[in-house]
C-alpha cells in the first residue's frame, strides 16, 4: 500500500478568548497579572526576562484557565501587551484578544504524511515506512511528534520514519489537544485501514495480528498496556462481530449507507518535576497549595481528592489552591502529565504533614500511638490509627489541640526516575469503534454511534475522566468532518477567522 494523507490547518477556539488584566500595585514596579494560561510560572518568567522584572515584582494569577486545549502552553501577546502598557502608564490594564485575533496565536499546522505499508498474504506487517512533511513559521522552528507513534502501535521488522519541516508565510504552529499524534495516528489508522482490506483481514483482526507488546521503536517494555483489553471490549459493546465486511453492503430502513469503523490511539504518560504544600490548622482544614493551573480537566477535585484520601479526611475539610507562582513551583497544565506529576507532589506533601502529625501525636501524654512507625499507621475517618490494633487512635484535631500549634505545614516534591525511564516506555492507549451513516445523494456523513474504550493508568477520577474522553471524542469526529481554516493563498490571511464560518 502507498498513500498519502493531508492534514489541513486547524486552530484551538477556546470560547473564552485570551485576555490579561495587570493590577498596578504602586509599589515600584509591583503587579499582579491575571493570565489566560496553561502555566503561571511559565508566563512570570517571561515576563521578569522580557522587562528585566524580579519574581516579586511580576506575580502572575490564573486560577480559572478555560478551554486552552495547548494554546496557552507558551504566553501569548496580549500579556507582553498588556504588562508594557502598565509599565509605560503606570496603571492596571486589561487587553483581551477579539475572535478573529484568536486565529494569530497558534494552530495545529498543515501537514503531509505519505505511508507505505507491507504486509504477507497472512496479514503480518513485513515492511512500514512513514514520511510527514510539516509546515512551521519563517522565524521558528515549531517541531511535532506525528511518525513516531506508527512504531510504537504495530510490530513490524523493518521500518522507516522521516520527519521535515518547510517555513512558510504563516504564524508560528502551536501544540493542540495531542499535538502530532492525532495528526500521526489519523495517517496511519487509516493506511492500516486500507489494508487490511487488500488482504482480506477484518481491520480488528489485523490490529490484533500485529499487536506488540513492547515498544519496539526503543526496544522497551511498556510500564502498562491493556490496548488489547480495549479492543476486545470495544468490540464487545459496539457489536463489531455483526459487522459486514463488504464495502457498501450495510444500510439502515432509510436506505443511507452504514460505515463501520475502528482505530487506535496512542498517547504519552508522561511525569515532570512538582512541588506542593500542605498546611493543616488547628480547626482541622487542610489546605494544599502548587502552582499548577485547571484549563477543565478537574485538577482542583482530583487534587482535593488525593489529598484527602492521604490524610483520611472528608473533602469538605480540604481546600486546593493552584494558579498563583506565589506557590509552589509547577510545570505547565499540558501533556497529560499535571495528575502523574502534581498529584504526586501533592501525596508527598501530605505524607510529610501525616510524619509530623505522628510525632505530635507521640508526644501527647499516654498516647496509643507511642513506637508506632509511620509506615505501620494508617490515616481515616480524621484519625491517625496504628495498623496492628485500629482500637490504638488519635483524632487529629485533637493532636492539633494539644500541640498548641496553630498550623502546620509541610511541602513536597516530585520528579521523574530517570532510571525507569530509560527501562520503560510510557504511553496510555485507545481503542474507537464507530458508527457513520453517508446519504449518497446529499454528501452529507452522520456520526450515530461511538464506543471509545481507553487504557489510561490509575484513574483518579471516573467523572472527571469520562469529561475529558467525551471531548477527545467529540473533538475528534469535528477534526475529521468539520475543522478546516481557509488561507487566501495571495495575502497570506485566514479568511474564516469566526465561529461562524470555521466549522
Amino acid at each position: 500500500l502507498t498513500a498519502k494523507y493531508t492534514h489541513e490547518t486547524q486552530h484551538h477556539n477556546p470560547m473564552e478568548m485570551f485576555g490579561t488584566t495587570v493590577d498596578w500595585l504602586g509599589d515600584g514596579k509591583k503587579m499582579k497579572i491575571y493570565d489566560k494560561t496553561q502555566g503561571a510560572p511559565n508566563v512570570q518568567q517571561y515576563i521578569a526576562k522580557i522587562f528585566g522584572l524580579s519574581k516579586e515584582e511580576a506575580r502572575v494569577i490564573s486560577k480559572f484557565t478555560g478551554g486552552a486545549f495547548g494554546a496557552g502552553l507558551r504566553p501569548q501577546y496580549q500579556v507582553f501587551l498588556a504588562v508594557l502598557a502598565a509599565l509605560e502608564l503606570e496603571h492596571s490594564v486589561r487587553v483581551v484578544m477579539t475572535r478573529s485575533q484568536m486565529f494569530s496565536m497558534g494552530h495545529r499546522p498543515h501537514t503531509i504524511q505519505d505511508i507505505r505499508l507491507a504486509s504477507d498474504d497472512q496479514g503480518y506487517l513485513q515492511a512500514l515506512e512513514h514520511n510527514a512533511l510539516g509546515v512551521t513559521s519563517q522565524f521558528e522552528n515549531e517541531t511535532e511528534t506525528v511518525v513516531n507513534w506508527s512504531g510504537i502501535l504495530y510490530k513490524v521488522p523493518n521500518y522507516k520514519f522521516d520527519y521535515k519541516l518547510t517555513k512558510v508565510d504563516v504564524n508560528t504552529p502551536a501544540d493542540m489537544r495531542a499535538p502530532g499524534a492525532a495528526t500521526g495516528n489519523f495517517a496511519i489508522e487509516s493506511a492500516i485501514d486500507e489494508l487490511s482490506y487488500k488482504a482480506g483481514v477484518d481491520p480488528l483482526d489485523f490490529r490484533l495480528l500485529n499487536y506488540t507488546y513492547t515498544d519496539p521503536t526503543e526496544d522497551k517494555p511498556f510500564t502498562s498496556k491493556r490496548l488489547d483489553d480495549c479492543y476486545h471490549e470495544g468490540a464487545a459493546r459496539f457489536g463489531w462481530d455483526q459487522r459486514n465486511p463488504e464495502p457498501r453492503s450495510m444500510r439502515d430502513e432509510k436506505g443511507l449507507l452504514v460505515g463501520w469503523g475502528v482505530a487506535a490511539g496512542c498517547w504519552d504518560a508522561s511525569m515532570q518535576k512538582a512541588a506542593a504544600k500542605a498546611s493543616l490548622t488547628a480547626d482541622g482544614h487542610l489546605t494544599v497549595s502548587s502552582a499548577t493551573n485547571d484549563q477543565g480537566a478537574g485538577t482542583y477535585v482530583i487534587m482535593t481528592q488525593m489529598a484527602a484520601q492521604t490524610l483520611g479526611l472528608p473533602m469538605a475539610q480540604v481546600t486546593f489552591s493552584l494558579g498563583d507562582t506565589e506557590m509552589p513551583a509547577a510545570p505547565v497544565q499540558g501533556g497529560s502529565w499535571t495528575a502523574n506529576s502534581v498529584g504526586a507532589a501533592v501525596q508527598n506533601a501530605c505524607q510529610e504533614l501525616g510524619k509530623k502529625l505522628l510525632k505530635l501525636a507521640q508526644k501527647m501524654n499516654d498516647s496509643p500511638l507511642d513506637g508506632v512507625d509511620f509506615e505501620d499507621a494508617q490515616f481515616a475517618d480524621g484519625h491517625i490509627r496504628a495498623n496492628e490494633d485500629i482500637s490504638r487512635s488519635v483524632a487529629i484535631k485533637d493532636i492539633l489541640a494539644a500541640s498548641g500549634e496553630a498550623k502546620i505545614e509541610a511541602d513536597g516534591k516530585a520528579a521523574p526516575n530517570p532510571i525507569n525511564m530509560l527501562k520503560y516506555s510510557m504511553h496510555s492507549h485507545n481503542a474507537a469503534f464507530v458508527e457513520v451513516k453517508v446519504d449518497e445523494d446529499l454528501g452529507t456523513v452522520h456520526v450515530t454511534r461511538v464506543v471509545n474504550a481507553v487504557a489510561a493508568g490509575r484513574i483518579m477520577n471516573p467523572k472527571t475522566a469520562r469529561s475529558q474522553v467525551l471531548g477527545g471524542t467529540v473533538w475528534g469526529i469535528s477534526m475529521a468532518l468539520m475543522e478546516e481554516t481557509y488561507t487566501n493563498n495571495e495575502l497570506g490571511r485566514y479568511v474564516n477567522h469566526n465561529y461562524a464560518e470555521y466549522h
